[in-house]
């Protein structure tokens, strides 16, 4: 019998060891134990959710029980919500309030996280501080030499995004200091850029849309944010759908399942139909074979296949651009997009076919030597743009051996040119295989 019981047990834990190979669970650590009874004490009912580290994802959220579709995932309630409210109801409240020019929602919250982090043991949202991240990779945190690598637009992109967020700390260091007699140190270390940077980040990247009504105390940028404890492990997948919302009866912020989810698996939510370039934005992350992803095309690798020489070269880019077909044209992984195709077949009309352009922009097809044409450098400029993906790649596994701090980063970057360069092979083969069909 005792060895029939070991037998078994053996069995039990190789079963749950199994269970558990997709995620281990971590909700034994401190942190969460601490903020789970934070969460408890705001009234949040304990949900099959269980905070775990999984391989391709990180940290995220399992469940212990199989969610059926139209399944309640998560309620938190109000209380347990970070917003405006609750940095009005602080003693930062006051200070904006008397603030003239009013500050803006996002600097509030950002001075709210800067303040309560510096607070330390004192703050009472410490459970919560202590599982927030301790750096970010969206684009504003990367090296310049990282930068350099992304493609466009998305490295244009990155470039506003930091001038942006160094505009914002420029233009609130005033309003920083008059918070002075708040702290014992000088307002200058403690609402530093990099303070800012992390705030920024946090609620850039993990806040979850909740509308509040304009104030006379805010500046006239949407008050929108509420960052969500607990909810924001959940994370992103492009194929599940949810119903994300807050519950006015409930008073509390609720997500549903539109997928299914097996007992033990990671519970994911959709931020939206979003392209790696867009994730790794706003995010910072890059989500593998994800559908929506894109390569874009821009306007000057479009003119590069076309001879400076033709006298209707101008016109055409004239009517390219009066039309906005000089922007998001892409290659997905259905090939070449239906823009960048129409705005290749305009610019490929020859001097006699230049007077039905408006046709080409309709969709019609003028003629064979046209749609020829316009597929012979759609599938030089995928060619071009494959060979430029690898030889960035190539690039990047150098700097990684060269540069262990950025390690981190430039396997972000790797991972979205890859995505990349599978999209332009499929793209390739797409158009071989058309190709082959026109001729």
């Amino acid at each position: 019998m005792k060895r029939n019981r070991g037998r078994t047990g053996r069995k039990r834990r190789r079963k749950r060891l199994q269970s558990f190979m997709h995620g281990v669970n971590c909700s034994h650590k401190l942190e969460y134990i601490k903020l789970k009874k934070w969460l408890k004490d705001r009234g949040f009912e304990d949900s099959n959710l269980r905070p775990a580290q999984f391989q391709d994802t990180g940290r995220g959220l399992m469940t212990t029980k199989a969610l059926q579709a139209g399944e309640l995932v998560i309620s938190l309630p109000e209380k347990c919500l970070l917003t405006t409210d609750t940095v009005l109801s602080s003693c930062l409240g006051e200070y904006i309030i008397k603030w003239k020019p009013p500050v803006s929602p996002l600097i509030a919250l950002c001075t709210f996280l800067i303040a309560e982090k510096h607070a330390g043991e004192k703050s009472l949202w410490k459970p919560y501080l202590d599982v927030l991240p301790k750096s970010y990779t969206c684009p504003v945190c990367l090296e310049q030499d990282v930068v350099s690598l992304l493609p466009e637009p998305l490295r244009s992109k990155a470039e506003e995004q930091r001038t942006m967020v160094h505009e914002l700390y420029t233009s609130s260091k005033a309003f920083f200091s008059s918070l002075q007699s708040l702290f014992a140190e000088n307002t200058g270390t403690i609402f530093n850029y990099s303070a800012l940077e992390w705030a920024w980040c946090t609620i850039n990247t993990r806040t979850i849309y909740m509308k509040h009504s304009q104030r006379e105390c805010f500046s006239l940028e949407p008050d929108v944010y509420a960052l969500a404890p607990y909810l924001d492990l959940l994370n992103h997948s492009p194929n599940v759908q949810v119903k994300a919302a807050f519950n006015e009866q409930a008073r509390s912020y609720e997500i549903q399942t539109n997928s299914q989810c097996k007992k033990y698996e990671e519970v994911f939510i959709c931020y939206g139909p979003h392209d790696n370039q867009r994730l790794l934005l706003e995010y910072g992350f890059v989500a593998i074979d994800n559908p929506h992803s894109t390569v874009y095309v821009s306007s000057d690798i479009l003119l590069k296949y076309f001879p400076p020489l033709d006298k209707q070269r101008d016109a055409k880019l004239s009517i390219l651009k009066d039309h906005d077909f000089l922007q998001n044209l892409t290659f997905g992984w259905d090939g070449p997009s239906w823009r960048l195709l129409t705005a290749l077949k305009l610019l490929s009309l020859g001097a006699d076919e230049f007077t039905c352009w408006r046709r080409v922009l309709l969709g019609d097809v003028i003629s064979a030597r046209n749609e020829q044409q316009a597929l012979n450098i759609t599938a030089k400029i995928c060619h071009f743009l494959a060979e430029e993906t690898q030889r960035v790649l190539l690039q990047i596994s150098q700097l990684k051996r060269d540069k262990e701090n950025l390690k981190k980063h430039l396997s972000l970057v790797e991972a979205l040119r890859l995505e990349d360069l599978k999209i332009l092979q499929k793209s390739a083969e797409i158009l071989c295989n058309l190709n082959v069909a026109t001729t």
